[in-house]
């Protein structure tokens, strides 16, 4: 099983979107899961806080909802994905061939813990979900330029990934890729067992 973190960010560019979704939709049944960024929702949660106040609890809950609008917007572009909100739901979806599409609701939270806060993304929630479901590689696309020479822990730095990224990835049993968003054929090249490269 391999997870792929669509940034929010690729809303901005439909049609490569578009290919990500055809690419895993069909190369990726029965072993991909996507777990969607939240983008421009998300990006709306931020400006929100910054105009209200509201506390860490209430933005990461309604960052979490960002991302299912997201999930819904990928949804609509590529109907093959099947929706799932529990480990079940994505297990079963893989056995019927399908690829997974995560809906993140049981993250909506009643009381901050270690996922609620700015320091986590949607890319440290991927990277939970992958760990939660044992799976062989979390693929995390990227917009913005990867320099492959650059570890976790210096992509943190750079502001690439969040805050919690490395440390969690450091225990998560699983390989990471970050990759730009035009690695398309390094990523079906993987997912068809002929890689010409890693898809670092």
């Amino acid at each position: 099983m391999w997870v792929f973190k669509l940034g929010g960010s690729l809303q901005s560019d439909p049609a490569l979107l578009g290919r990500w979704l055809a690419l895993l939709g069909t190369l990726g049944r029965g072993r991909a899961v996507i777990v969607p960024g939240g983008g421009p929702f998300v990006d709306q949660v931020r400006a929100a806080q910054s105009a209200w106040g509201f506390d860490e609890l209430t933005a990461h809950n309604m960052a979490i909802l960002g991302m299912a609008q997201t999930a819904l917007l990928l949804r609509s572009q590529h109907g093959a994905l099947q929706p799932a909100v529990r480990d079940a739901d994505i297990r079963r979806a893989l056995r019927a061939g399908k690829t997974a599409l995560w809906m993140p609701m049981e993250l909506l939270k009643e009381h901050a813990d270690e996922l609620t806060g700015w320091d986590v993304t949607s890319d440290s929630l991927a990277l939970w979900l992958s760990m939660r479901l044992n799976a062989e590689r979390l693929v995390v696309v990227k917009s913005c330029v990867v320099d492959p020479a650059l570890d976790l822990p210096a992509l943190v730095r750079a502001g690439v990934l969040d805050a919690r990224f490395a440390a969690m990835a450091a225990g998560a049993g699983c390989a990471v890729d970050v990759v730009h968003k035009a690695a398309l054929d390094d990523v079906a090249a993987a997912l068809t067992g002929g890689c010409r490269h890693a898809p670092a």
